[in-house]
């Protein structure tokens, strides 16, 4: 689904540098979920990012379902983005004057869905995920887990080869955690999406298929 070689990520230049990411090597298959841990700082984060197209790397290959992005532009990277991704944010990212539904019918939207369709898919992916009482409510009148289960909702909806997860679980207690990272594991494993988390949070690792351990920006274990 997704591999990267070689990636090095710096920030700044000359002296100032910061080298965040050096001469990472990783792949992504479907049907797994992959945890990338490590320390604060280490780079999770950032390696996040690059594979998610959202921070171009300073040298190396991002392959997305055989497509090399690393020469695409700034215009051609959203497109990708959409097609291929899902994201979920430890903030939720979700749009405050919007409703859970309207949230999650706005990725269907982008991706032209027409509006009947788009309304059915959102419903569905909600009730789903046991939020069929929550459908017209805002995020400020959302728990976290619900608000986390609409941020898993939207980021499914456009039928995405790869979900990547920024510290899902860590705004949330540990039912609601346990919630996010079962339905997270069910992604991959009975839709077969390929899956990577990032987190600190070891509790989680019985999820896991693969285990990514990054420190100072280097892999550590696991490939």
């Amino acid at each position: 689904m997704l591999e990267i070689r070689g990636i090095v990520k710096r920030y700044g230049s000359g002296p100032a540098s910061v080298t965040a990411l050096r001469g990472v090597d990783l792949k992504l298959q479907a049907g797994e979920v992959v945890m990338l841990m490590g320390p604060s700082g280490s780079g999770k984060t950032t390696l996040l990012s690059v594979m998610g197209c959202i921070l171009r790397a300073t040298s190396g290959s991002v392959r997305v379902n055989g497509l090399e992005t690393s020469g695409l532009t700034e215009r051609e990277l959203p497109e990708v983005r959409l097609r291929h991704f899902g994201f979920v944010f430890q903030s939720f990212n979700l749009f405050p004057a919007l409703t859970a539904l309207e949230n999650v019918e706005l990725t269907l939207h982008l991706r032209r869905t027409a509006r009947p369709e788009a309304r059915r898919r959102a419903t569905e992916l909600l009730e789903e995920l046991g939020l069929y009482d929550k459908l017209h409510k805002r995020p400020e009148e959302l728990s976290g887990g619900e608000k986390q289960r609409v941020a898993l909702a939207r980021a499914v909806a456009g039928e995405p080869h790869i979900v990547l997860a920024d510290e899902p679980t860590a705004a949330l207690d540990s039912q609601a955690g346990k919630q996010v990272i079962e339905i997270l594991s069910a992604l991959a494993h009975r839709r077969n999406k390929a899956v990577a988390v990032v987190t600190h949070d070891s509790r989680l690792t019985d999820y896991a298929d693969r285990i990514v351990r990054i420190e100072d920006g280097a892999i550590q274990e696991g490939s």
